[in-house]
């Protein structure tokens, strides 16, 4: 079975100069985990659900307190406000960074016309649950690991016949 008998076809597409917040809203709109990222040469690289979670990282507890012993009941509260106060700003700020500053790069692609266990592979190498399906260097669609174990399963099923 070919990747092209089970890829979407035109999938949702983001500009690499599109913000997180804009990529995040067409993940949600679409119901999809991953974005192919799309300029005028062609794929440049993958935004996925990870990629944006990644941003609101806001690190350990604050080390930048520290406390004589005696007051150590108030220092942790203390550091738990300075670490809401990072998370506070980490999630403000995120949405206006370019979806560039954040993609998966370079894109690992494949040809419409491999077949679904070689797409399998290459997901199971390169640790990527999406592939971009690029022909003669224009994006025609995109394969998930879901895409493939619906194929695998529908060809098993035409094989065994009805059961």
């Amino acid at each position: 079975m070919k990747v092209r008998e089970i890829m979407t076809v035109d999938p949702v597409t983001v500009s690499p100069e599109e913000t997180v917040r804009r990529a995040a809203s067409l993940l949600r709109r679409h119901n999809v985990s991953g974005l192919p990222v799309v300029d005028e040469s062609g794929v440049v690289g993958m935004v996925t659900e990870a990629d944006i979670l990644a941003l609101l990282k806001t690190g350990d507890l604050s080390s930048d307190l520290w406390l004589p012993s005696p007051l150590e009941f108030i220092e942790v509260p203390i550091r738990e406000a300075i670490n809401w106060e990072k998370t506070r700003a980490a999630l403000s700020d995120v949405g206006e960074v370019k979806v560039r500053r954040v993609m998966s790069m370079p894109a690992i692609v494949i040809s419409p016309d491999e077949e679904i266990d070689r797409a399998a592979a290459v997901m199971l190498k390169e640790g990527v649950a999406r592939l971009p399906v690029v022909e003669n260097g224009r994006l025609v669609g995109i394969v998930a690991r879901r895409d493939i174990v619906q194929g695998l399963g529908a060809s098993f099923s035409e094989e065994g016949g009805a059961q």
